[in-house]
């Protein structure tokens, strides 16, 4: 008798998994969805994926806080980039909307100066950019350079 084959099965991709080369989503106002992951390779893919003008918002953010703090830890959560220590927590996260992109320090109130834009949390201050506006690189150096060095937020 002759020894039969095993057939396998093609494999199917789950039902609305997008091919690896897919374009991300984006959700409500322009948030480009990411799937959850450590390293730089997702955030680089959350910033390639920001639409129009923002992307290169989030290559000058990215290129700012790699150079003002070179250990620094990245992470892609909650469809936002992060940045932070090892063992410290995060201390930065940056998240796209219609107009503007919003930069979270989430201990913005022991910066110096402290950022103009409030949160909800007692905690954390916010600097929304939008489009055209000057980044003031010599105040985002500082400020990104304070808040590394704070106890930074678990998430």
């Amino acid at each position: 008798m002759a020894e039969k084959t095993p057939v396998t099965s093609p494999k199917v991709a789950k039902k609305g998994a997008k091919p690896s080369n897919a374009v991300p989503t984006l959700l409500a106002g322009g948030n480009p969805q990411i799937a959850k992951g450590d390293g730089d390779a997702p955030v680089q893919a959350y910033i390639a994926a920001m639409p129009g003008w923002k992307s290169d918002i989030g290559r000058r953010l990215d290129a700012l806080i790699v150079r003002t703090v070179p250990e620094v830890r990245k992470a892609v959560k909650w469809n936002s980039p992060l940045y932070g220590m090892e063992g410290e927590g995060w201390f930065l996260g940056i998240h796209c909307f219609t107009k503007y992109v919003k930069v979270a320090f989430f201990r913005g109130t022991s910066l110096n100066p402290i950022p103009s834009g409030e949160s909800k949390s007692k905690d954390t201050r916010y600097l929304n950019i939008y489009e055209g506006d000057p980044l003031d690189e010599a105040q985002l150096t500082a400020w990104i350079k304070q808040a590394s060095q704070l106890p930074g937020e678990r998430m």
